[in-house]
């Protein structure tokens, strides 16, 4: 970490409260003299190097709060490629990280766990490579951490990152462990999730530190009405939450985005998937479609004049490029079961499952459900939705059996408004613009409320709109 970078006393006044009490054992002699010449990267090498080993452990404190671990303005973007080894001192730890190993942001990245905490460290790191994130845990007194982690910057390349998990909330160790070049201190308690978007942080891309947030939405069997529920979650977010937004349509033969929001593209998302090598910001901001000024359309090419044999990690370059330039993402998958439709849905932020009361979406509801909840156990379950309830003389399974039976209860039950339904796909318009007032309407709304976290806004018709009956 540059100097630049580092917190000193007066950055911290309006962060952070230092009320715990100063470590007798940190004395200005201890520390060395140019304790804030951090180099540019990595830890900072000291001339010298003393290590007391008899200074007795102080007591984990659990009840902390944590440094350093903000929500995240957006989705949560996989980690890179890189190499981790944590050096723990507890077995909560060690399991902690383990569950972090198999979460879905971590897919790319190697993790390696010994025993021992820093001291282990310094052994391994004397006759090893330097890994791209050292994880180091230390229930010492604060003077020990700092000498042990003096003796670790010897050892270690200039360009590591490095994460203290530390035994106590203590302000004047905190800025010591960043003035020396340490890149994140953390305390218990934490969550999995919590850590990965710590060491997330740390390897942000400069040029693309943003990723938008993803929602999938994809229907429990045919004919469910998942796509008309995309297309009306796209519009409540960006017209009625007031978000940017866009939707893309993968279901390439047989889309209805064109259709439901009355365009005509000359572009699809085909013509991004087919080059996704070619497929940067600039080219995908131009294959887009403007529904409105906050949402943007990919439709899909809806013909079968051409089988398109598209690999999966085309879908991925793409759906990723989308995420770097929107806050919100709403994706109308496709009712198939393939290996990039899978790994989009794990990839997601939020999946919504759309049902109708029946056996045949009870049984393939709970294969989706059950299957994401097992791949994607740090995240939110999956959200049900379940679609056209009422309809006259059809037998239904009840609702609350039905959730009862799936495992989840549903976010959102909508009701059969053949109507409003009908009305607003002749006229190319989503349901909140053929009437805000409807059950369903405010239904979609209330689903894009809890997506956000944000109220829905209340629509002001104009007074040209009030003479036409609009």
């Amino acid at each position: 970490m540059s100097k630049e970078n580092a917190l000193f006393d007066d950055d911290l006044e309006s962060d952070f409260e230092d009320v715990f009490a100063d470590d007798p054992l940190l004395e200005s002699s201890d520390m060395p003299s140019s304790v804030f010449d951090a180099p540019a990267t990595g830890l900072a090498k000291p001339d010298s190097v003393t290590v007391d080993l008899d200074v007795p452990q102080r007591e984990v404190e659990f009840e902390q709060p944590v440094f350093s671990m903000p929500e995240p303005g957006g989705g949560d973007a996989s980690l890179p490629a890189i190499s981790i080894q944590l050096f723990y001192e507890r077995e909560e730890t060690r399991l902690m990280l383990e569950v972090c190993a198999r979460d879905r942001r971590m897919g790319r990245a190697t993790i390696d766990m010994q025993p021992g905490g820093i001291p282990a460290a310094i052994e391994f790191m004397r006759t090893n490579p330097t890994p791209n994130l050292l994880l180091i845990e230390s229930t010492a007194r604060s003077a020990q951490v700092l000498n042990e982690i003096d003796m670790l910057a010897e050892h270690c390349d200039e360009n590591v990152k490095v994460m203290v998990v530390g035994a106590i909330n203590d302000i004047t160790l905190y800025r010591q462990l960043v003035a020396r070049g340490v890149s994140e201190y953390i305390v218990p308690p934490f969550q999995p999730v919590q850590v990965m978007r710590s060491i997330s942080a740390l390897f942000v891309d400069p040029d693309a530190p943003f990723v938008g947030k993803q929602i999938s939405v994809v229907g429990a069997k045919g004919g469910v009405g998942a796509s008309t529920i995309a297309h009306n979650l796209a519009w409540a977010l960006a017209e009625n939450v007031k978000v940017s937004t866009t939707l893309v349509d993968l279901d390439l033969s047989f889309g209805t985005t064109a259709l439901d929001f009355n365009q005509e593209p000359s572009q699809t998302v085909a013509d991004a998937l087919l080059q996704p090598e070619r497929a940067d910001d600039a080219v995908i901001e131009r294959l887009l479609a403007k529904a409105t000024d906050r949402l943007s359309l990919f439709t899909a090419p809806a013909t079968i004049n051409q089988i398109m044999d598209i690999p999966d990690e085309s879908y991925a370059t793409v759906i990723e490029g989308v995420r770097r330039n929107v806050p919100y993402l709403v994706l109308d998958l496709p009712h198939t079961w393939s290996r990039w439709v899978q790994r989009t849905l794990v990839a997601s932020d939020e999946v919504i499952i759309v049902c109708q009361p029946d056996l045949a979406s009870l049984r393939n509801g709970k294969n989706f459900i059950d299957q994401l909840k097992s791949a994607r156990p740090n995240d939110h379950p999956p959200r049900l939705i379940i679609n056209m309830t009422g309809v006259p003389k059809r037998p239904e399974i009840p609702v609350k059996d039905f959730g009862a039976a799936i495992g989840l209860e549903p976010e959102v039950i909508l009701p059969f408004e053949p109507e409003l339904f009908g009305t607003a796909a002749n006229n190319g318009q989503m349901i909140s613009e053929t009437d805000p007032a409807a059950k369903s309407s405010q239904a979609v709304d209330h689903l894009a409320s809890l997506l956000t976290g944000r109220a829905v806004v209340a629509q002001q018709k104009s007074f040209i709109k009030k003479l036409l009956g609009k």
